[in-house]
């Protein structure tokens, strides 16, 4: 079994590239209203989390980045199957079950650990 090739710096540049898109996704594609609401939500916290990986002073520790990682994965997926089920919005859907997908893989394949400097 190999061991994850992400680095942890990597793993918050791609969350710090990707939650921008994630919230400006429903105004692209057009989204209806619940639809908009779960992405830029999931966005905002991605960002949140991702901007607390590196520097001293961050509030979220690096053992629990990961957990959070995997639940806003779940999250997404789980708001895209309900609004696609309440709202008929399956593209909505598509998206945002493909964002979960994303996000878990990503932290799947992520090394959760800091390099530590001299």
């Amino acid at each position: 079994m190999r061991s994850p090739r992400i680095s942890l710096s990597a793993h918050s540049a791609i969350e710090v590239i990707a939650a921008p898109a994630l919230m400006a996704a429903p105004f692209v594609f057009g989204f209806g209203q619940a639809a908009t609401v779960v992405s830029v939500l999931i966005g905002v916290l991605l960002l949140s989390l991702a901007l607390q990986v590196e520097g001293p002073r961050r509030t979220v520790p690096i053992s629990a980045h990961a957990g959070f990682d995997y639940a806003l994965a779940f999250a997404a997926a789980v708001g895209g199957i309900a609004i696609g089920l309440a709202t008929d919005e399956w593209y909505a859907t598509v998206f945002l079950v493909g964002v979960g997908a994303a996000q878990a893989l990503l932290t799947a394949s992520t090394r959760f650990s800091m390099v530590r400097s001299a």
